[in-house]
């Protein structure tokens, strides 16, 4: 029997997707379950499950193409006629897909491989099961370079090396953004269009929680059964700061004010298709370790491919963190319609003076980014500063105070 496999429903708001890959040819069996497609939209990679055993007869869509909801996809052959080898063979394909390389390939190296012309033959994978990484073809890209030549007129005696004269190649390479690529560009554009951004900072010692973190690591690893890192305490104190001063944790709709009475805290995730912002849902009410397990998950989703549409619908709030590529001080762009966005940076040991003394702390810079429209100065900088008294005094946060 043949089955036609079509573009699943889109989720809410998506109106397209884009083929980004197939994983199987015409000729080719298919089980039950496998991805048979990856569809790329402005935030997530879809995948299209095979919904039978059987053949891959035709397919319909090349990459690139831009397709809807129930749009054919491909046609398979189920059933006792799946069985013949010759089947699937028998019927040409509509459209002739340019596989890259073995299902193996995570969505971050396939792309990578349609934009530099490197065969996948040529690699060696240095990934888990010898699969090959984005990194493996980043040093076979790197090492494409040329090889010292002797000079003419050397002696017999003694070798001359010099370096070949260097000649300035300029290629140039035109390739069309990701879908999240040109989506971040957009909501960019629209926070610095639609908004009065403003940015206030301030500095804090994390001496308390670095001890606290050293005291009960161990522990908290074995119970919780995940690490005791520092943005747990950063979502808490976060959390608690939005309690004592709403209007940072509301959102302009026309001309309301939305007030938010839960927190759904949007934690920045830096993946290989570019910023994502998984949502923290009910940050309010979640312990530390299930806030350490959740940003784990999150990162683990994102460097995968895996995040789906419920983990980065809403928010009220975002934090992101630029320290873990050396950022000191910056000023983070709104992700609209949220009205706020706390930013993070690297910690260092500074000295500063703590009862008369100079001393040595492990120190960071916050910046807080608000929409001046509906946050005045005082309820930003009281907003900060509220933060910054929990991570100096951890015990507030148990003591909600």
């Amino acid at each position: 029997m043949r089955l036609e496999i079509t573009v699943p429903n889109l989720p809410e708001s998506v109106n397209d997707a884009t083929l980004l890959d197939w994983h199987k040819q015409p000729g080719d069996r298919l089980q039950h379950g496998d991805n048979l497609i990856d569809l790329e939209t402005d935030k997530v990679i879809l995948e299209v499950p095979v919904p039978d055993n059987g053949v891959l007869l035709t397919v319909h869509r090349s990459r690139g193409d831009v397709v809807r909801s129930g749009e054919l996809l491909a046609v398979m052959e189920t059933g006792e006629a799946a069985t013949d080898p010759t089947a699937a063979t028998a019927v040409a394909p509509t459209a002739e897909p340019a596989p890259v390389g073995p299902v193996a390939f995570s969505p971050a190296v396939r792309r990578m491989l349609l934009e530099h012309p490197v065969d996948p033959a040529q690699l060696t994978g240095t990934g888990r099961e010898g699969r090959i990484t984005r990194r493996d073809i980043e040093n076979y890209l790197k090492g494409q370079g040329r090889e010292p030549q002797t000079a003419a007129g050397a002696t017999t005696t003694e070798a001359v090396v010099v370096a070949a004269p260097i000649v300035a190649e300029r290629g140039e390479r035109r390739i069309p953004m990701t879908r999240l690529r040109a989506r971040i560009a957009e909501r960019m554009m629209e926070a610095q269009r639609n908004t009065a951004t403003l940015t206030t900072f301030n500095e804090v010692n994390l001496q308390k929680i670095f001890e606290l973190r050293n005291q009960h690591r161990t522990r908290f690893e074995q119970q919780h059964a995940t690490k005791l890192g520092f943005m747990s305490f950063f979502v808490k104190a976060t959390v608690a700061a939005l309690k004592r001063f709403p209007i940072v944790n509301a959102s302009i709709d026309g001309n309301d004010i939305v007030y938010h009475d839960y927190y759904d805290i949007g934690i920045a995730v830096s993946s290989e298709r570019g910023l994502v912002v998984p949502i923290l849902r009910q940050a309010d009410q979640l312990d530390f370790g299930t806030i350490e397990r959740a940003i784990a998950d999150f990162s683990r989703k994102a460097r995968d491919g895996k995040l789906s549409y419920e983990d980065l619908n809403g928010g009220t709030f975002t934090i992101t963190n630029g320290g873990i590529f050396g950022s000191m001080l910056s000023t983070p762009i709104l992700n609209p319609p949220q009205s706020a966005i706390l930013g993070m940076h690297a910690i260092k040991e500074r000295p500063i003076v703590e009862d008369g003394q100079i001393v040595i702390r492990p120190m960071i810079y916050l910046a807080v980014s608000y929409d001046h429209r509906i946050i005045d100065g005082r309820e930003a900088v009281s907003f900060l500063f509220s933060i910054k008294e929990s991570l100096e005094d951890p015990c507030r946060l148990l003591l909600d105070i």
